[in-house]
């Protein structure tokens, strides 16, 4: 079993950057894949990125591409994501999430994964 908590979220202007970090307890860290959703008010759950393993492979919503990046140090048991060029329909609460094994088609499904931090309040003002 695993423990994630989320840290780093804020408020920031358009055009900003903000690093989301995902501490997380246990000693298999790098045996789960990785992955970061967000959700705001009135919205379904998205995904946002994810991430393998060995941190090796990483896939990203195209609404991100470019502007987000995943990494883990899996020496610290820790998963970021750096958000830069922020935009307003970023803001959101953004969660990682965890499951164990490699990663396989279903990472964009939040159901994938079995373990969910509480997440991290993200708002970005115009």
């Amino acid at each position: 079993q695993v423990q994630l908590v989320e840290s780093g979220g804020g408020l920031v202007q358009a055009g900003g950057s903000l690093r989301l970090s995902c501490a997380a307890s246990g000693r298999t860290f790098s045996s789960y894949k990785m992955g970061w959703f967000r959700q705001a008010p009135g919205k379904e759950r998205e995904f946002v990125a994810a991430i393998s393993r060995n941190g090796g492979v990483k896939y990203y919503a195209d609404t991100v591409k470019g502007r987000f990046t995943v990494s883990r140090d899996n020496s610290k048991n820790t998963v970021y994501l750096q958000m830069n060029s922020l935009k307003p329909e970023d803001t959101a609460v953004y969660r990682c999430a965890a499951d164990p094994g490699p990663l396989g088609a279903g990472f964009v499904r939040s159901s994938t994964y079995e373990y969910w931090g509480q997440g991290t309040q993200v708002t970005v003002s115009s």
